[in-house]
């Protein structure tokens, strides 16, 4: 029996619900339903990958303080943060657990949305002590989130209409509040608003809004409110899809479409520098804060920007390693910044990689096409994550070692991703599934495996994919689906209907597409997507690979 089949024989007698000791938790129950498996031969992965579903359950609890005993079961934080956060939980880490536990992830955007206060301010968090409100901390757009779960989960139209009137009064509460100055832009009036905590963005301002409440701005300051850029294309963002919501609800996009355009024009006027190609927060006497830090990434990641542009950014950004790409992710802060933090030990947005980032970065990446960039840069951080002692909250970017905290679900919701997204089978809310040929058998540090296996039940079907360092079989109900070379991604429909190609490694790769009706013998550079119908080749098309900039 070669590691294939072993693999794949440690897939099928596995029992991951009872391994990772998660039989009584909402999440055993979710993943059963979605008939999600790991297996690896050799390495610490499949170890690893079964800690991640145990430390992930333990986030998974009861937290609404207006119900006995808590109400339904939501997603936590984790680590020293206890509660949810809209900045995160409620937003990319929710967005990312629906394809795993759905029903968690449905219940924890309703959390948000049942304790807005009367005058339509979203609580930045909720614990067991109740909702708080001494800031906004919006990052991920929550309508995005919200959408894309409706889509994944094959529609929630109660869930869009409650969060669509939930939403549209926290947009008309940030154009109230957030825009003292009319510029159309939206205002930070704190550390906190953007979760950049020990951020040099925010020296010499204070953590929350005064006096605690998010209406107000503390007068004495000689800085704020910045006009941010990430807040105003989060709500650029937000716009946009709450105008799909509205279409799809029965009602008119064109107002919310409207507000989306409003927003961008001031998101381009007010805080982008043409000459740096990057986008600054502005203060209150006009002047901008140049300081380079993840801002340009959640832009990106808030929709903004063509490919031509985003190519750019990678360029002299994203991919520079004197700038943002350290050998274990992306930085916070850009590394030829004198003020970049190198102490990952602690809460910092100041240098350290963070991994709220690092999950916020693939919507961006794949928006354009840049699947190898992202790839490559993600195998370092999965065999930091794999040799670790604990699911932190950063990863220093020299060496990977991990740092502030433990059980912390950004951290354990990456790791299932990356697993799903480049080793495994990945249904997207646009109705394709990826089924990536990547497997993680040339990671350092001792995290490599021989061959690989997934598993997952895609309407009815029991879809598994078995890889080792050269080859990929796909299975459907236990019989040859597919099967292609490492370096490619193949994209299908829900019935398996294979649609394309996609080059996912970081150079050409040649080799054959085997399937039911026939081959087909291909050559496929990174980025490239080949269309195809059965075996032929009906277009070709994609974008240049960005290599690292030394």
């Amino acid at each position: 029996m070669d590691a294939t089949d072993e693999a794949r024989r440690r897939l099928r007698e596995g029992d991951p619900i009872a391994r990772a000791g998660i039989g009584s938790s909402p999440l055993g129950a979710e993943l059963a339903d979605q008939g999600v498996r790991f297996a690896a031969v050799g390495g610490p992965l499949e170890d690893r990958w079964h800690a991640a579903l145990a430390e992930l359950a333990q986030c998974i609890r009861p937290l609404d303080p207006a119900h006995p005993g808590g109400g339904a079961p939501v997603l936590n934080e984790g680590g020293v943060y206890h509660g949810a956060w809209i900045e995160s939980t409620g937003t990319i880490n929710t967005e990312v657990l629906t394809r795993f536990a759905p029903r968690v992830a449905r219940d924890t955007l309703l959390l948000f949305a049942r304790h807005q206060r009367d005058d339509g301010l979203i609580p930045y968090k909720v614990t067991a002590d109740g909702p708080a409100f001494s800031q906004i901390q919006v990052v991920t757009p929550l309508a995005r989130v919200v959408w894309n779960h409706h889509l994944l989960t094959g529609g929630d139209t109660e869930l869009l209409r409650t969060m669509h009137g939930a939403m549209a009064r926290m947009d008309a509460w940030l154009a109230e509040y957030r825009d003292t100055a009319g510029t159309g832009g939206v205002e930070a009036f704190c550390t906190f608003d953007t979760g950049h905590d020990l951020s040099p963005r925010f020296w010499f301002a204070p953590d929350r809004a005064f006096r605690g409440d998010a209406r107000f701005v503390d007068p004495d300051s000689p800085l704020l409110p910045y006009v941010a850029p990430d807040l105003t294309s989060n709500v650029a963002c937000q716009r946009a899809y709450l105008g799909r919501i509205a279409a799809e609800l029965g009602g008119d996009p064109t107002e919310w479409d409207a507000r989306a355009r409003e927003s961008l024009e001031a998101l381009h006027a007010q805080c982008f520098d043409e000459e740096d190609g990057f986008f600054y927060d502005r203060t209150r006497d006009g002047e901008l804060v140049r300081l380079q830090g993840d801002v340009l990434a959640r832009v990106l990641a808030n929709e903004v920007g063509d490919e031509p542009f985003f190519a750019q950014c990678l360029r002299r950004y994203l991919m520079n390693t004197r700038k943002f790409l350290a050998h274990y992710g992306f930085t916070t802060v850009a590394m030829d910044d004198p003020r970049f933090d190198h102490d990952a030990s602690r809460n910092s947005w100041g240098g350290p990689v963070n991994f709220l980032a690092q999950l916020r970065a693939p919507h961006a990446f794949e928006r354009h096409g840049h699947v190898a960039e992202l790839a490559l840069v993600s195998q370092p951080v999965l065999a930091a994550l794999a040799v670790a002692d604990r699911f932190p909250q950063c990863l220093d970017p020299w060496s990977g070692d991990a740092g502030f905290t433990e059980v912390y679900s950004p951290s354990i919701l990456w790791f299932l991703d990356a697993v799903e997204r480049y080793a495994g089978i990945l249904p997207r809310p646009d109705g394709e599934v990826w089924f990536t040929g990547l497997a993680p058998t040339r990671l350092d540090h001792g995290a490599a495996a021989q061959a690989v296996a997934y598993g997952r039940r895609i309407d009815g079907a029991e879809w598994e994919l078995v890889a080792d360092d050269e080859r990929v079989s796909v299975f459907r109900d236990g019989e040859a689906a597919f099967s292609f070379p490492r370096g490619w991604r193949v994209i299908a429909d829900r019935s398996g209907r294979i649609r394309s190609v996609v080059g996912i490694g970081a150079r050409p790769v040649a080799g054959l597409l085997d399937l039911p009706e026939g081959s087909a013998s291909l050559e496929i550079v990174p980025n490239e997507r080949v269309e195809l119908s059965g075996a032929a080749v009906t277009a070709r098309g994609g974008v240049d690979f960005v290599a690292p900039v030394l």
